[in-house]
């Protein structure tokens, strides 16, 4: 899997920059999440700054166009982001999995 950034735009009040990026791929669209830790590792960030918000495959193609918001912290990506968009991106999950556990106890 090969990881292109197309463009990066920064946005300063939400302490993220947003980027359209390309992808290739040899088989299947790769999942969210192996594409978040790609684009992650290319970004030289921590995976939980980064939230997938699209990602778009034309029908037999091989090629992915996708969009990104790339924050500052992981906690700036929890405050600002949807709940629903931190669930697919599995964003505090495991922070939420160790209060539950915290609470049954």
């Amino acid at each position: 899997m090969d990881v292109d950034i197309i463009s990066e735009t920064e946005n300063p009040m939400l302490h993220r920059t947003d980027v359209t990026f390309e992808l290739t791929h040899e088989d299947a669209t790769p999942s969210r999440l192996q594409v978040r830790d790609s684009l992650a590792a290319k970004l030289n960030k921590d995976s939980d700054e980064v939230v997938i918000r699209k990602l778009d495959t034309k029908f037999g193609m091989r090629k992915t166009v996708g969009e990104a918001k790339v924050y500052d912290t992981a906690d700036d990506a929890r405050e600002v982001e949807q709940d629903h968009m931190l669930e697919r991106n599995k964003i505090g999950a495991e922070e939420a999995d160790a209060d539950a556990e915290a609470e049954e106890a």
